[in-house]
């Protein structure tokens, strides 16, 4: 089979007649199959074992931090007057941001037929998934009475209490969960498909094997890959990306509400909606290449995640990385230029006065470390780029801190003036947090298909509608399976191309 990897006339002239290759070494559907479901079926390696562990032992010491949480009260975090708000409204922030990439990379990328996202999509979405679990617990727990969630929801009631329609807190209710109620069904929806490759291939009469079959059976919702099948699979899923569109700039936009809707100095500038958004994509696509430089050496995925997709991503990060850069400018600008004396010296506060560190930490991760990007050569680097994701979300992290204990600690009056420190329990529900998000990640690679099997057929060089000839007439790289394999059990479909 010929490769279309980066073709070319004669002349030079790129042949842009010929689709560039999405998946290297032009696996047979068989291979790609056996790949992806390789993790599933196979027993959990020691590595995988070491990680849960870590992870979950993490975790574990979330959930200590909400039960002292939940016994002793919000007192037990270092919440104070004026900083009411500190490090459990910052954690929200961040990771409702980090959510926000797989929405954009399921979602908008789909619609708008960038096919290098079939490699990532499937884990960008339930990264989304974990992201808004783990991000949900802290408002809840920051109301003070987390067993009493449905007074957050307008029903009517004996005591006719109902909620505040003009808060931005309640916006951020029916935003967030519809966020992810819509997120959680264009996921399911997208692993139907796979759940019925897995299900035909539990062959076994051991229990472990009936018991696969069993469970994957119910998932699958009866998948036949018939063409009916398929042509009703592909309709939804083009609706959930239609609906998915508008929340990956409604979602964290309410969220900027939070802050821009008061008349704190630092929060009351119309600059945060798109500010925002921007950098939950920044932070997002950050966490992606994070967690797939791992994935894709464990699983052996390097010619499904390539270096040209994980590149793409890089240059989003750039892209967005400086459109944060001129964010933080603008604020400057905006304060000068408004002539209000207590907004300049928010910002000059900011940058010299008690929390200069965090805000040049921040400047440092969001906006210098982003620029290595234009550089091909340092785009590529594998290393490079984890190093500079990691860098990314420590930097916007600080982010949120700034923007909220910054503007809370020094206000109008000096003599309101106040002081934050986080508490062991406020660290406790930080680090934990990234115990839970790598937990549920953990046991989704494990299983679950952390690669959509029947995307990224669609995108391999068989199931091009491009064809060559060589000096025989002998066909290369149409629909037919030139490995010599048959479809194996996913019966990906010739139209699989528009999905």
């Amino acid at each position: 089979m010929q490769v279309a990897n980066k073709p070319s006339t004669p002349a030079g002239v790129p042949d842009f007649s010929v689709e560039p290759t999405m998946v290297e070494k032009s696996p047979s559907f068989h291979d790609i199959t056996e790949t992806i479901s390789r993790p599933i079926e196979g027993k959990p390696t020691l590595k995988w074992f070491i990680a849960l562990v870590i992870a979950a032992s993490l975790f574990g010491v979330e959930l200590l931090g909400w039960g002292i949480s939940f016994y002793y009260g919000t007192g037990m975090w270092g919440n104070n007057i004026p900083v009411a708000w500190a490090f459990p409204i910052v954690n929200f922030v961040f990771w409702i941001g980090i959510g926000h990439a797989g929405t954009l990379i399921s979602a908008i990328l789909f619609l708008f037929r960038q096919k290098w996202r079939n490699g990532i999509a499937r884990f960008a979405e339930a990264m989304t998934i974990f992201a808004v679990m783990c991000a949900g617990l802290f408002p809840l727990f920051h109301t003070g009475r987390p067993w009493l969630p449905l007074y957050l929801f307008p029903y009517p009631n004996k005591h006719a209490v109902w909620v505040n329609f003009m808060s931005p807190l309640v916006w951020d209710v029916f935003a967030v969960s519809t966020y992810f109620t819509v997120s959680l069904f264009f996921w399911y929806t997208g692993l139907v498909p796979d759940f019925a490759t897995l299900r035909d291939r539990a062959v076994g009469k051991d229990f472990i094997s009936r018991f696969r079959k069993t469970v994957f059976s119910v998932v699958s919702l009866g998948w036949r890959f018939s063409n009916r099948h398929w042509r009703h699979y592909e309709r939804v899923y083009l609706i959930l990306a239609g609906m998915s569109t508008p929340l990956v700039l409604s979602v964290h936009t309410i969220v900027s509400f939070d802050f821009a809707v008061s008349g704190l100095p630092g929060w009351h500038t119309t600059i945060f909606p798109p500010y925002f958004v921007a950098g939950a994509i920044f932070s997002g696509f950050a966490m992606v290449v994070t967690v797939l430089v791992f994935i894709r050496y464990i699983f052996d995925m390097q010619h499904m995640i390539t270096v040209d997709i994980l590149e793409k991503m890089n240059k989003i990060i750039l892209l967005t990385g400086s459109l944060v850069g001129y964010a933080y400018g603008m604020e400057f600008f905006i304060a000068w230029y408004s002539g209000n004396l207590v907004e300049q010296f928010t910002f000059i506060n900011r940058a010299f006065g008690p929390y200069a560190w965090a805000y040049w930490i921040m400047i440092s991760c969001n906006v210098i470390s982003p620029q290595l990007f234009w550089s091909r050569t340092l785009r590529r680097s594998v290393p490079l780029m984890f190093v500079i994701s990691i860098f990314v979300n420590i930097g916007m992290w600080f982010e949120r801190y700034v923007i909220t204990v910054t503007s809370l600690t020094r206000e109008f009056l000096p003599s309101s003036w106040g002081w934050y420190n986080p508490t062991i329990v406020d660290l406790m529900l930080l680090v934990g947090s990234f115990g839970m998000f790598f937990t549920f990640t953990l046991l989704f690679v494990k299983f679950m298909p952390v690669v959509s099997i029947a995307e990224i057929k669609a995108v391999t060089d068989q199931a091009k509608p491009t064809h060559h000839h060589d000096a025989h007439g002998q066909a290369h790289g149409g629909h037919g399976h030139a490995d010599g394999h048959a479809p194996d059990a996913s019966g990906t479909p010739a139209l699989g191309g528009a999905h």
